[in-house]
């Protein structure tokens, strides 16, 4: 048996302990990575760490760690106010603002990662108070970042135009920043659907008024398709363990601050006075503010300047940030960054190239392109979408020479294939946002995202190949 084979095989047993036994994935990753790149690929500490998410962990940790300080001295729920009064009291359309929100992020520049980093606590926090599902609220965060993600001026659009000029192939950045739009709106008009958003669209608008308080009918109405994973008072009862790792937590457990920035427990019921701006929310503000200025003008890195702005929030308010670090998702961390530092030993022993290069070699072309389709979104489902997108382009070219698939439909299906596929909870866009969620059953939010990105994986290659690569665009 090939190396190869036996490092996807233990891949697939990782999945399984980890699933039958509620074990914490990333950690069977970590042993996994030393036992097949010690033992397998002869790789020693250094080639194993080679593929640790440095990067990933950082704007894990520094996001959650800022996000979480936001909620404790409510600058979230002002958030979620302000957004309310935007939208006329219109729930619904709240996961349409912030599906429109990440795509010009990404659209005008930002990375992608970097935008959903941004949105994603917000969205979620809301998300929470108002029981919408949080799957809903997450996907409709990361379909956005991917919709804008190939405009000409966007970071995707950008390496993708430049890897096809490079490789002298013809194309078209229109097609593919349209493309990757119309996906990605289409899938989530279909998840709004069926994940609870009529529902919210029949309760009408939530009336607020000037103190902040709701009426009876965000706390009433149905949302989500109950798959919030809260409880009545917007707080998580259910235990997290498993496949994140976690443990039970509820706003009440964690901070008397929390407890005054949740949702009210019964309908009616007065809440928080959510508009009143105090020192603490102001300095949060501005350094959400910062974070964005930071990382689409000046490109700073996401996570080193959320972990920055949150030391220093926790030096000025340490009564507000004290249970801060603690609200880090340290499960979700060492859930990703395990299974990518896994990913990484499959780079470095040829695991990706080998498959790759397996599949390019085959002599129907209209076969191989739908299998790159599907090695692409599989790959990337685990690790970096530019990275695939620059690796499978090039496999490409042999068979694109011959002339019998077009040039422009097969790098569209391709770039498609490789990002559509991000809300995946071991992406970095679905790991930012199970991170973010505040107040729900980890372990279940995580398994939705698992397989409602299994799904993405399965579906959108294959129709990307269909109306993209078989007409011959190109």
């Amino acid at each position: 048996m090939s190396p190869e084979l036996i490092s996807i095989l233990v891949l697939v047993v990782v999945f399984v302990i980890a699933t039958t036994r509620s074990v914490n994935m990333g950690a069977l990753a970590f042993a996994a990575a030393f036992g097949v790149g010690a033992l397998v690929a002869d790789l020693d500490a250094d080639g194993i760490f080679a593929g640790f998410p440095g990067d990933l962990f950082v704007v894990l940790v520094g996001v959650t760690y800022l996000f979480a300080i936001a909620r404790a001295n409510g600058t979230t729920d002002w958030l979620v106010h302000a957004a309310i009064r935007l939208v006329r009291g219109r729930v619904a359309l709240i996961p349409w603002v912030m599906f429109a929100l990440t795509g010009a992020l990404t659209a005008i520049g930002a990375v992608s990662p970097a935008a959903v980093a941004i949105v994603a606590p917000i969205a979620l926090s809301f998300a929470v108070r108002y029981r919408i599902s949080p799957l809903l609220m997450g996907t409709m965060v990361v379909h956005g970042a991917q919709a804008g993600g190939f405009s000409p001026i966007s970071i995707y659009g950008t390496i993708v135009n430049g890897i096809v000029e490079r490789e002298k192939l013809p194309g078209s950045e229109i097609t593919l920043f349209l493309a990757s739009l119309t996906v990605n709106l289409v899938i989530a008009a279909v998840v709004f659907v069926l994940v609870g958003g009529l529902k919210l669209w029949a309760q009408g608008s939530v009336a607020v008024d000037g103190d902040g308080d709701r009426d009876g009918g965000a706390a009433t109405g149905e949302t989500g398709g109950g798959t919030s994973g809260t409880s009545t008072s917007g707080v998580s009862t259910s235990g997290v363990s498993g496949g994140t790792g976690g443990t039970s937590r509820t706003a009440a457990a964690t901070s008397p601050t929390a407890v005054a920035t949740a949702a009210p427990a019964h309908p009616g019921e007065p809440g928080p006075d959510t508009t009143r701006l105090t020192p603490a929310r102001t300095a949060t503000l501005t350094a959400l503010v910062a974070l964005v200025v930071a990382v689409l003008a000046f490109d700073l890195d996401a996570g080193l300047t959320a972990i920055t702005l949150a030391v220093l929030l926790s030096a000025a308010w340490p009564e507000d940030s004290r249970v801060a670090v603690g609200q880090i998702a340290w499960p979700t961390v060492l859930l990703i960054c395990g299974v990518l530092t896994y990913v990484g030993v499959l780079d470095e022993m040829g695991t990706i190239t080998w498959a790759g290069e397996g599949v390019s070699g085959i002599g129907v072309p209209l076969l191989a392109a739908v299998l790159l389709c599907y090695i692409g979104a599989i790959v990337s489902a685990f690790a970096s979408s530019v990275g695939i997108m620059g690796a499978l382009i090039p496999l490409a070219v042999p068979f694109l020479a011959q002339g019998e698939i077009g040039a422009i439909g097969m790098v569209t299906a391709l770039a498609v294939s490789a990002t559509v596929v991000d809300v995946s909870p071991f992406s970095t866009n679905g790991a930012l946002v199970l991170a973010a969620a505040p107040d729900v059953d980890r372990e279940r939010f995580f398994r939705q995202l698992m397989v409602y990105g299994g799904i993405v994986v399965a579906v959108v290659p294959a129709v990307v190949w269909l109306v993209m690569v078989v007409p011959g665009w190109g």
